[in-house]
């Protein structure tokens, strides 16, 4: 299993509706920054995979709001990939605030899609390579 936390994300004011809250569509953006900074910490842009033809649109998204977040708050997103991607890659996510209360718990799903012919294909093997490790059983 493959685990990051990506922490220090300040709410802004801008993030929050008329109750003070994060309103409920800035989570999936916060679901964005927490998969990008996960595969960044292995070694893997999602740049560079662009620029090889490959894109990753986002399949499915859920999201469970437990606790709000406010304004200044500072999240934690602590990312999960409990399998190694195939034509689809699966990101759960739990997002803490500063007191490490839990406020939301989400799952993307994201296939890897070709650009130029807009057909499924296996998760690069640079990205494979990099979260091999992560499952490897002993």
């Amino acid at each position: 299993m493959f685990a990051y936390e990506v922490k220090g994300i300040r709410v802004r004011y801008a993030d929050t509706d008329q109750m003070g809250y994060v309103y409920y569509g800035n989570y999936a953006r916060y679901y964005e920054i927490g998969r990008v900074e996960a595969l960044r910490s292995v070694g893997f842009s999602y740049k560079e995979m662009e620029e090889t033809g490959v894109m990753m649109p986002v399949y499915e998204n859920r999201s469970r709001y437990i606790k709000p977040a406010r304004y200044d708050d500072e999240l934690t997103i602590k990312v999960l990939m409990q399998k190694l991607p195939g034509t689809r890659v699966v990101f759960e996510y739990e997002i803490r605030n500063q007191q490490d209360v839990l406020l939301n718990v989400g799952e993307t799903t994201l296939v890897f899609q070709r650009m130029d012919n807009a057909k499924l294909c296996i998760a690069p093997e640079k990205l494979l390579e990099k979260l091999s490790p992560y499952f490897q059983t002993s």
